[in-house]
This record gives C-alpha cells, structure tokens and sequence, in this order.
C-alpha cells in the first residue's frame, strides 16, 4: 500500500515499533563500541563493510540528503515525531542511514506497480489545440526572479501537451513517460476529429473563400431542374388566336376542358381519354369555360351572351342564363358565385341555386372585360379589362371598392397568391409587357417588372412561392418566376403563335398552354408538395402528341 493511505493508527505503531528498534540498538552501540572501532592510516573512522554495502551500495535504498551542520537530517520531521537525540560519530552517522533504511524500507513505490487516485483526469493527447491559434507563451526575463521562472516551466509543459513535440517545445519528460502515448489515438478520450491537422477555416459551417486541400465543404443544394421540352402535345384544331377568350381550364377531377370553335371538348388527364361534352350550333361558338370548384360541373360562355352550365358526368346540360348583350369572354367560380365578365362591359354575380339569372350587377369597366379571377378565400373579385384598368370587387359591392389604373394595355392576366393573403398578380398587353403586384389588404403597389414582350397569362404555384407567365408579341414564351425576387428559373418556348390559354393541374406541378398554333402543351415546372424533384403523375404517364378530338 502507498505511504499517503495509511491511516494514523498504522503509522503510529509502526513508529512505536522503531522506537524500541532504535534504542536497542543503541545500547548495543556502546557496550561493543570500543571492539568494534579500526583507525585508518589517516587517523579516520572507517564503517562496517557490511554496513557501507548494504547503506551505501544498494541502489534500491531511497536515501535522505546528508546530514547538515548541526547534526540534524533533513528528515527531521520523521525524526522529531519518534523523539531521538542523533549523534555526531562516524558510527552514528552509519546507524542513522540505517535507520533510514528501515524507516522507508516499505514505503519505496514499485515501478511495476500503477499507482491509482481518486479523481479522473483525462487525456487529450491526440488532439491538435493548434487549430485555435493559441499564443505562445511569454518568455520571463532573469529579472523576474526565481517565481517568474517556475511559471516558465509550468507554461512550457503545458504548451508541450496541448500541441504536441511539433510546436518546437522540448518536453522535460521522465525516461519512464518517453512512450508513445503522445501518438496513440485511443489514449484520446474525448477525440471526434480523425484528422485534427486541418485549419481553422474548414470548421467554418458554410466553407470558405479559398480551395483548401483536405477539407470536404458541404454539398451546394443544386437549382431545381425544369424540363425545357413538353411532355406532352395535343393537337387543338380551330383553338382560336384570340386575346380576350378564355379557352382553356383544369378541374378538380383532372379533366381538362377545351372549347375548340362551337364545341366543347373533355380531356382525361387520367386514362387520356377524350369526350366531346357539347355542341352549341353552327351559329354559335365558345368563348370561355371554367370548371366549378367541385371539378363536376363546367360553365360555358358564348358568343351571343349566354352561359350554360353543364353537368360534366352525365353530359347533360343543367342551365342556361342571359343577362349579356354580347359574347362572355370571362368566367370565375367562387363557393357561392359564378361570376361572368362580357363585351358589354358588365359582369354579372350569378347563383345558381335561385331561379334567377343574375343576382347582381358589376358596373365600372369602360370596355370588354378579359379577366376575372376569385381570391382563395372567396371574399374578392379582381376584373381586369380592355380599358387597363383593374379593379377589386367584394362579394356585396356593386362598384369597385379598388381600381388600379398603372397598366397602359389591356389587362387579362390576372392571379392571387395562395401563399400571401391579399397579393394580387397582374398582367398588361403588348403596350405594356408589364406584371404588377398589389396588395389589396394595405391599398398599395409593390411592384413592377417588365417582361419585354405582351402577358396573357398568369398562375401562381400552389406548392412554392413561384408563378408562371405566358406571352404572346413578340417572343411566345413561357417564363417560370421565383417570387418575390423575380428572377426567372426557366423560359420555355415551342409556341409558333401568342401563348394565349393556361391552366394548372390539380396537383399543382403541371401547366398546360394553349396557343393559336392550335396545340395544347403540358409542362412539368412546379415541384410537387412533398418533393421538388418528383415528376407528376401525369407526366409521368403520358408521352407523344395525340389530337383531343
């Protein structure tokens, strides 16, 4: 057991025993002192053979520095507390190192033997402080004395340590610790770096400026890619290159419709399937269709002013209404409404629940009405027209509660944010090129962003923050737009004519264009809801160019 365990009752018999040691042996000393003495030729006293070799010649003997001038040991201390008067003789002087012999007999630690303490202190040899930059100690002048130089030592062990032999700092180690626990990784207890030789700027989360060997930066998150080809075409004979005509739109049941001269034509996004759903005469033709939110009912405006509503499940038409002079170029489905907009200027508030017509009468548009779009939640109306204006409508009002007159064109791209409550999207004709964004909580203008050529077009994602445009004078294209930067993630073409037509499928990643190329294109430009980099399903399934009648 090591000396600094022993309890104080060990110590104090084991201090005892020495005692009663120490005085016999005494005694003994002075009864055969004058027997045992031998002078040298020099006149010196000279020790037991047996006694130098065993006190001076044992190496394993831990010995006390030599006696001072007074006769006293340095282990005083042990000394004082057993009582003994030491004397000043040559055969004193042997019997005290031999008494000390005894004394420490048992307290000399093994080598072999791993002294264990109470508290744990753990090795972080294998890690490189150096990435810290840490300064390097200061080294004390011989002014600052003897205590200047102690802290010297301490910091120059310390810096030894923590950075390695590598810092150029000598570690005054034992020849028992010259091992190579410096180099050992398991000797590392808390290491959680393999490599800790990499600088400072590869801990940096976002990488830095300059290519460092060694150092693995974070992947880049890859722009989301849009194909730039459709993938798919329909032929769409007689689809009229018309500005102011509504011809395309998407219903809840992912059933496309499209009014193609007098008739109205349904296509299954499903089983691609399609069905001629009505025939309106020789003397009449198609002006606009919009799909009930329900996605089971379509509303057709005509040329001479009326709208029918027709049950697309059973192929039946359910209802006419009149109120217009002229033909019907705009229609917009609320929960409660069927709101349509005509060349006549008016727009006419219909429910199809009471006997009557119309149930109210929108008067302000100075010319042919070309848009009309519904908020998400069914509380405002925005019209556009032929006069450039754009104006805001809620559900009892008969005069426009806003009106927004900056487009210097006809405005029919009209489309609410389903993300923003109160962000409206506008579009100007050729004269203007121009999208416009409102909000019509604060009354106020946000912004405007020029498009180089005519929008007819707008709909916003309703997975991401992104909208789509369709143009027509004088690129055709269609533009994929990061709101509210704006700055363009695609621009697809293929349109020989005016991009006039637009609709979103229900899932909301893919947009079919109509044109007066006579052909319907489907594009996947949205991600889906759950993933930005999914196909839709409808892309997925279908591939070619077929006809929709």
């Amino acid at each position: 057991m090591h000396p600094t365990f022993l309890n104080n009752k060990t110590l104090f018999s084991q201090k005892k025993t020495l005692k009663s040691q120490v005085t016999v042996f005494t005694l003994h000393r002075r009864k055969f002192s004058s027997s045992k003495r031998a002078k040298s030729p020099n006149g010196s006293s000279l020790s037991l053979s047996g006694e130098k070799d065993i006190c001076m010649e044992d190496p394993t003997v831990q010995r006390f520095p030599a006696q001072s001038a007074l006769g006293t040991p340095i282990s005083s201390s042990l000394f004082s507390g057993l009582n003994l008067t030491p004397t000043m003789s040559d055969e004193d002087s042997v019997r005290s190192r031999y008494i000390e012999r005894l004394i420490n007999a048992n307290y000399h630690p093994s080598p072999s033997r791993t002294i264990y303490s109470d508290r744990f202190i753990p090795t972080r040899t294998g890690s490189n402080f150096g990435l810290f930059h840490l300064p390097a100690p200061r080294q004390p002048s011989s002014s600052e004395g003897r205590k200047d130089s102690s802290t010297s030592v301490y910091s120059t062990l310390l810096r030894t340590v923590l950075f390695g032999p590598e810092s150029g700092v000598v570690s005054p180690v034992t020849p028992e610790k010259r091992s190579d626990w410096t180099n050992s990784p398991s000797r590392n207890i808390f290491r959680y770096k393999t490599d800790t030789s990499q600088p400072l700027q590869s801990l940096f989360p976002f990488g830095s400026d300059d290519a460092m060997p060694g150092v693995n930066h974070s992947p880049v998150k890859t722009p989301r890619k849009i194909p730039q080809s459709p993938y798919k075409v329909l032929d769409a004979p007689a689809l009229q290159d018309d500005f102011y005509l509504n011809l395309v739109d998407w219903s809840a049941h992912n059933v496309l419709a499209v009014g193609l001269g007098n008739c109205v034509y349904l296509w299954n996004a499903c089983s691609s399937k399609v069905t001629k759903l009505c025939d309106l005469g020789i003397d009449e033709s198609v002006c606009s269709v919009g799909w009930a939110q329900s996605g089971t009912h379509l509303a057709v405006g005509t040329r001479h002013g009326k709208v029918q509503i027709w049950d697309a499940s059973r192929l039946k038409r359910v209802r006419a209404m009149g109120g217009h002079r002229l033909r019907v170029g705009a229609l917009a489905w609320s929960s409660s409404f069927l709101s349509s907009g005509g060349r006549d200027k008016t727009i006419f508030q219909r429910d199809i629940r009471t006997q009557e017509d119309f149930v109210s009468k929108l008067s302000g548009h100075k010319s042919e009405v070309c848009g009309l779009k519904w908020s998400y939640d069914d509380r405002e109306l925005a019209s556009g027209g032929n006069d450039n204006g754009l104006f805001v409508w809620n559900q009892n009002s008969t005069q426009p509660i806003l009106k927004y007159r900056e487009h210097t064109a006809a405005v029919k791209a009209i489309a609410w944010s389903p993300h923003v409550h109160g962000l409206l999207a506008s579009g100007g004709g050729t004269a203007d090129r121009c999208i416009r964004f409102w909000n019509t909580t604060t009354n106020s203008h946000l912004s405007c962003l020029d498009t180089g050529s005519q929008v007819c077009n707008l709909v916003w994602s309703k997975n991401v923050n992104e909208l789509v445009s369709t143009h027509g004078y004088s690129q055709n294209q269609i533009i994929v737009w990061r709101y509210p930067a704006m700055s363009k993630l695609a621009t697809l073409t293929g349109h020989t004519y005016r991009v006039l037509y637009l609709a979103i499928s229900p899932d909301g990643q893919t947009v079919v264009t109509g044109a007066g190329d006579e052909t319907l294109r489907f594009w996947n430009v949205f991600p889906s809801a759950k993933s930005q980099n999914t196909d839709s399903e409808i892309g997925a399934s279908f591939l070619g160019r077929t006809t929709i009648r």
